[in-house]
């Protein structure tokens, strides 16, 4: 018997379906080991000794790992198939350390989606563990562990704050920076002129008056000037028309993914990263359990050579030979891991509308979203006229702007909105009557505040994080309440400003996004094997520890001390004012005074409205009423604890006379 070790206890159904018999499949439901929370500032870290780590089994790993043990003494051996990056990398490797398994032979599955064909073929291929990866893995938590635990206990003392890290700062300083750009803004005032025509449903905006380009409009006296001068009908002088050619989006990255899914459906980062892990791990179809998808997390927008072969059969089969096209140029993103490949999914006649019913309604909208963006980049542009009408009245001119689709190309699979009108049957010398025309004076908008889908697009475009921290980030500045998310719309807290200002302004070189876009090209380079893990650990530590010296003996802004909020009542034990304070716990209420006084006013607590059953107790004679206990609820008597009967709670029996 042979065991493989994956990550989710979800892939073991389905590489066990795939391996059959002979192979045992457990999981190792993430990381087993950490570092260690002692030594030199309790990094876990012998910063002296060539940063050698220490490692422990997490706490809630330990039965996990006995019994992957059990099964690894069982077995003739023992092969790792953990996911297929960086953090998958290191989990391999902590397991063959724990399981004791020798790191030059133990066999590394490696595959991108979860597919009969793809688990074939990885298990015919194995490679080793791939150390530099796993070098890259180690210092990257190093110094997230260093700047994590330097900068949360300063931030902690200082303001108050819960953390801070590498990213979850840098990606916190964005969203403030951006509101203190709307708290900033100043409205300017302008005018907007809007006429209304006969037979015209489609609005006309101003583009020229008395030869001259119009913008936007700000002075009020040409704003009258250009009203007075419409007349009672617009009459067409020009018409442009020009052919051009539109080309299909590049299949999805964990970026673009999380973008579409929040703007299309309002799916949060969050959401759409779990329902693409389910959809890569397995779905029950007519065909057993299958991963539908490719792996999720990935920056790279490539697509294999056989998914394009097996594309362009399928497009030329169902649509035309016309309608394909081949790969496009594609784009390098920022500190991309090119080996991987795009979302796509894992084969086209797995087709959305046929697994509908197999699916949650989001799981569907997300497959078919995947499934039309992958085969859409294969396939042909999409050929438009565009059209441009320009009509006049005295010395104004107008515009209004349409687009007729000649071919449909691409947008046969995957529709994009499209809000310009098809202007064909209008033709020169048409001329339409003003109905209605209208001179408003407005104001200009702050700029709106960023989305979660805007916030991955930032980090993605800084080169701060990697496909699998884009979600997790966001999700760490929710719980440490720096941002709070209405509708998927971020809005830092009053902690938030606070903690951002206080880490730019004392930690500038660490907490920016420059700074943390070149740690991660630092880490591309030990994974290349063409950057030494000790010299960028040695030049990391060397200037870290200069800048946390130079805080604690100058810090170059600390935060004016509020008073707390008095509530107008006085201390029982030593008659200072009581004040209103916070904790982990919540908000309280307890002395001014403090530590010299630890008087906390006790909460009031509220009690429940009683609950009567309408029946008397069989015992007593009292009334029966509704109760609640660590089991769920149930029925007792009133005058507990006199009497003490209690019967369970039946549906049929339940405020029934």
């Amino acid at each position: 018997m042979k065991l493989v070790i994956v990550e989710s206890p979800t892939k073991t159904h389905t590489l066990k379906r795939y391996l059959g018999d002979e192979y045992e499949v457990l999981a190792s439901k993430g990381h087993i080991r950490d570092l260690a929370i002692r030594g030199h500032n309790g990094y876990g870290v012998d910063v002296a000794n060539n940063f050698n780590a220490t490692y422990e089994v997490k706490e809630d790993s330990k039965k996990i790992v006995n019994e992957l043990k059990k099964a690894a003494k069982k077995s003739d051996e023992v092969i790792l198939a953990t996911d297929p990056d960086r953090e998958g990398e290191a989990i391999a490797w902590h397991l063959a350390k724990v399981l004791d398994l020798d790191i030059n032979t133990t066999k590394r599955l490696e595959f991108h989606e979860i597919t009969r064909d793809s688990i074939t073929q990885a298990i015919q291929e194995p490679r080793t563990i791939d150390l530099n990866l796993v070098l890259s893995q180690e210092t990257r938590r190093i110094i997230d562990r260093i700047i994590g635990f330097d900068l949360s206990k300063i931030t902690q003392k200082y303001i108050k704050s819960k953390s801070a890290g590498r990213v979850q700062s840098v990606t916190l300083s964005l969203i403030c920076k951006h509101e203190l750009e709307i708290q900033n803004f100043v409205p300017q005032k302008y005018y907007s002129i809007s006429v209304t025509l006969d037979n015209l449903k489609y609005s006309v905006s101003i583009d020229e008056y008395n030869g001259k380009k119009i913008d936007k409009i700000t002075d009020e006296s040409l704003a009258k000037e250009i009203f007075n001068d419409i007349g009672n009908s617009l009459v067409v002088k020009n018409i442009e028309i020009k052919e051009r050619s539109v080309k299909s989006k590049e299949p999805f990255t964990t970026s673009t993914l999380q973008q579409e899914a929040f703007n299309r459906f309002g799916f949060s980062t969050k959401e759409t990263s779990l329902i693409a892990q389910k959809l890569y791990e397995g779905v029950n179809t007519p065909d057993g359990l299958v991963g539908l998808i490719t792996y999720m997390r990935t920056d790279s927008t490539k697509l294999s050579t056989s998914y394009i072969n097996r594309a362009k059969n399928y497009i030329n089969e169902f649509y035309g030979e016309k309608y394909f096209s081949g790969e496009k140029s594609v784009k390098h993103v920022q500190n991309a891991q090119e080996a991987h490949e795009a979302i796509r999914p894992t084969s086209n006649h797995r087709t959305p509308d046929s697994l509908k019913e197999y699916l949650s309604k989001k799981e569907y909208q997300l497959y078919k979203l995947i499934y039309s963006r992958a085969q859409a980049s294969l396939m042909s542009d999409m050929i438009l006229q565009s059209q441009v009408i320009t009509l006049s009245s005295n010395k104004t001119t107008f515009k209004l702007e349409g687009s007729l689709v000649l071919f449909d190309g691409y947008s046969k699979v995957y529709e994009e909105k499209r809000e310009k009108p098809n202007l064909s049957k209008i033709k020169l010398g048409d001329e339409f009557k003003v109905l209605d025309k209208k001179l408003e004076e407005d104001f200009t908008k702050a700029p709106p505040r960023y989305s979660e889908a805007k916030v991955v697009k930032l980090m993605e475009e800084e080169g701060i994080g990697r496909p699998s921290t884009y979600s997790a980030t966001i999700q760490i500045l929710l719980q440490r309440d720096y941002v709070t998310s209405k509708k998927g719309i971020l809005q830092p807290t009053e902690q938030g400003m606070l903690t951002a200002e206080f880490l730019e302004k004392n930690f500038s070189d660490f907490v920016n996004a420059s700074y943390t876009a070149k740690m991660e090209k630092d880490l591309d380079n030990i994974e290349a094997g063409s950057s030494s893990r000790i010299n960028i650990l040695s030049g990391f530590y060397n200037e870290f520890e200069n800048e946390i010296t130079n805080f604690k003996n100058s810090p170059k802004f600390l935060p004016d001390k509020k008073e707390p909020e008095k509530t107008g009542e006085k201390c029982p034990l030593c008659g200072g004012d009581l004040v209103k304070r916070k904790s982990k716990y919540g908000e309280f209420v307890g002395c001014i005074n403090y530590p010299s006084c630890r008087y906390i006013k006790p909460t009031e607590k509220v009690k429940k409205e009683v609950e009567f059953v309408g029946r008397k107790c069989p015992q007593c004679g009292g009334e029966l009423v509704y109760r609640e206990g660590k089991k769920g609820k149930f029925i007792a008597c009133n005058n507990f604890p006199k009497c003490r009967y209690i019967e369970a709670l039946k549906e049929d029996n339940e405020k029934t006379n």
